[in-house]
Parts: structure tokens; C-alpha cells; sequence
């Protein structure tokens, strides 16, 4: 099936600022998430198509080749995909200096007159913390890939007791040149794949790549304030790089799981708060919970239910300003249930007192049936 566009994904518009693409990313993870969708095929696939698309236009290269060539710019499987490394060969090759500003890295050097440099592919780990986690900070270990010499050959890809020779096809230099019409263009060597060696004989236990995959543990240190989607740049733990090139960087992208009290809108955070019927109608000090302890504040009398009160410092420390957020408290008023007849019989003789008082208890209900008379008559 094709995909969709990924502005139409994220509901933006092309010209969407970095924070709109956030926004709107933070708001359909937040509705799709597999914690509040369980065993919701289509949520799953509809978080994992919004993640997709802020990955993507959250990348600035990434962006800019999905911008001018589509989804063909960014597919690694399709020739010249972004991020791909055997899809700069040929054309790519020949324009470098153009694909390069467009894609924000070429795919190789050269050194002299050497085989093709690549610096190593980038790698992504997803981590998910707690709410509190994101707003204090948090440290974690994670085990990432990782690639070791190989102890057989000592790294350099040949079987013991043979040698690497110079690839017979580019005479080491890893390109061939490819006639085409008028054209004559640079290709990545296919014998040697660019490497500009020959093994004869590869190493029987890392099959000639001179390195083994195996795993390390990292230490990830995630700042206090970080909000649903932001990445940890972790430089030189990627991919190593190819024929001596630099390696990749480790990106952990971070994601908050749904907490059941609050819910964070930058730094903000928004809570639900029910109160009793005689604290809304008599007033009093109510508790809240925030992300620091507890937290008390008058409530007027009179108080009217979807009422909000705002407790300013209570929210998340903005990992960017430095500077708190706000706590948000929306009141609930709590109607009793299961009352006993002597307490039905007190509730009817208040509503009684109430409507024998007038507008001056009950201003909203007077303001909506004069409405109602007014509608009828």
C-alpha cells in the first residue's frame, strides 16, 4: 500500500515550524499510544505511521530531500534513497557536490586516490520513561550493537595465512569508470565494493568483514524537562564507518508513557480534580497532588463544576528555558450517589430553600430558563 504523505500524517502544512510538526506529533502519539490502545491494531499502526512522520520532518536533511523528492528521497531500499550508502553510486557520484548539500552528507570521500570513504550509518534507540522521570531527569543503561575486531583475522578480513590483495577490477581504487552515450561516469567498484582489497580467502569467522557484531552498555544521562519525542545525540556509538571512515552516531529517541493523573502540554501540566457539592457550594482548602508532593489551595464558595484554577511553578522545569510550568486543575463536582432517604429527604428540603431564594442561589439555571421562556414565546 502507498504511504501517505507525512504532512497530511501529522495534519501540518508544508511550512509547519519545528514546534507546529511537535505539536502535532506529541498530540497523535499521545492518542494512539499502544498503553491507551491495547490490542488496537489500527492505533498501533497509526502511532507507528505519526512516528515515522517526525522522525522524518523532525530531521532537517531528512526533510529537505522528503520535501524535493518524496518518499523516493528518504527510502533507503529505493536508488539514491536518503540515508542509504550503495545509493549514491553512479549519478549521485557524478553530481556529489549537489547531492551532498541536499542530503546533507555524501556518501563517501576519497583519500588520494584510495577507495570510497563512508562514514557510518546512524542508529536510533527508543527509550520510554515515566513522567516523573522525564521531569526530574533520569539515568538508564541500554545495550546498543557494537563491533569488535575480529580475533581471528586481527581486523583485517583474510583467513590466516593468506594476505589481502589490491582488487584486480579498480587496481584499489574502489571506483570504475562506466561509459554511457556521451557520458562517462564514476561507479562504486562492484568487485570490491568500494573497499579497493581482494580476499582470496576470507576470514571463516567474520566472513571477511574484519569486525564481529556483538553488544555494549551505554550510559544515558536524560535531562530533567525533556519532553515526548526529543533525541539524545550519543556521537561516534552508530555504525562503524566503512574503509577507515568515520562512525555513525547513536540517537536515543525518547518517549513518555501516559501517566494517570497528569497530562503535559510543554511544560504545563493538567489535572482533573474532583471536589464534594458541599465544598464547591461552602468553600474550603482542597489538596492536589503535583509532581513534587502535595499542594493545597483555597476553592471560593460557589464554585461551579469545569472550574480552573492555575498554581503557577507546579509543572515541569522546561529543559530548554530552565523555568517551570504551571499546574492546571480542573474541577469536578462530585454529584453523591447511594444516599440514604433521610439524606434524599434533606437534599429535597435545601432545593426547596434554594428555589424559594430565587435567582440569587441559582444564577445559571434562572439565566438558562429565561432563555428557554424566551425561545417558546
Amino acid at each position: 500500500m502507498a504511504k501517505r504523505d507525512y504532512y497530511e500524517v501529522l495534519g501540518v502544512g508544508k511550512n509547519a515550524s519545528d514546534d507546529e510538526i511537535k505539536k502535532a506529533y506529541r498530540k497523535l502519539a499521545m492518542k494512539y499510544h499502544p498503553d491507551r490502545n491495547p490490542d488496537n491494531k489500527d492505533a498501533e499502526d497509526k502511532f507507528k505511521e505519526a512516528k515515522e512522520a517526525y522522525e522524518m520532518l523532525s530531521d532537517a536533511d531528512k526533510k529537505a530531500a522528503y520535501d524535493q523528492y518524496g518518499h523516493a528521497g528518504v527510502d533507503p531500499n529505493m536508488a539514491g534513497g536518503f540515508g542509504g550508502q550503495q545509493g549514491y553510486g553512479g549519478f549521485a557520484e557524478a553530481f556529489g557536490d549537489i547531492f551532498g548539500d541536499i542530503f546533507g552528507q555524501q556518501a563517501g570521500g576519497r583519500r588520494g586516490n584510495g577507495p570510497q570513504v563512508y562514514r557510518g550509518t546512524d542508529l536510533r534507540y527508543s527509550m520510554e520513561i515515566t513522567l516523573e522521570q522525564a521531569a526530574h531527569g533520569h539515568e538508564a543503561q541500554i545495550r546498543v550493537p557494537h563491533w569488535d575486531e575480529c580475533d581471528h583475522c586481527h581486523g583485517n578480513g583474510a583467513e590466516p595465512g593468506s594476505s589481502v590483495e589490491t582488487c584486480p577490477t579498480c587496481n584499489g581504487v574502489g571506483q570504475v569508470r562506466v561509459s554511457q552515450g556521451f557520458f562517462t561516469m564514476q561507479q562504486t567498484c562492484p568487485k570490491c565494493h568500494g573497499s579497493g582489497k581482494f580476499i582470496p580467502k576470507p576470514c571463516t569467522k567474520c566472513h571477511g568483514q574484519g569486525k564481529l557484531k556483538s553488544q555494549k552498555t551505554l550510559e544515558v544521562k536524560i535531562p530533567a524537562g525533556i519532553d515526548e519525542g526529543m533525541r539524545i545525540r550519543s556521537s561516534g556509538n552508530g555504525e562503524p564507518g566503512i574503509n577507515g571512515g568515520p562512525p555513525g552516531d547513536l540517537y536515543v529517541e525518547v518517549h513518555i508513557k501516559p501517566h494517570p493523573v497528569f497530562e503535559r502540554d510543554g511544560d504545563d501540566l493538567h489535572c482533573q480534580m474532583p471536589i464534594s457539592f458541599a465544598t464547591a457550594a461552602l468553600g474550603g482548602d482542597i489538596e492536589v497532588p503535583t509532581l513534587n508532593g502535595r499542594a493545597s489551595f483555597p476553592v471560593p464558595e460557589g464554585t461551579q463544576a469545569g472550574k480552573t484554577f492555575r498554581l503557577r511553578g507546579k509543572g515541569i522545569k522546561g529543559v530548554r528555558s530552565g523555568y517551570p510550568g504551571d499546574l492546571y486543575v480542573h474541577v469536578a463536582v462530585e454529584t453523591p450517589v447511594k444516599l440514604t432517604e433521610s439524606q434524599k429527604e434533606l437534599l429535597r428540603q435545601f432545593d426547596r430553600s434554594v428555589h424559594e431564594g430565587g435567582s440569587r442561589h441559582s444564577p445559571q439555571e434562572q439565566s438558562w430558563l429565561d432563555k428557554v421562556k424566551s425561545f417558546f414565546s
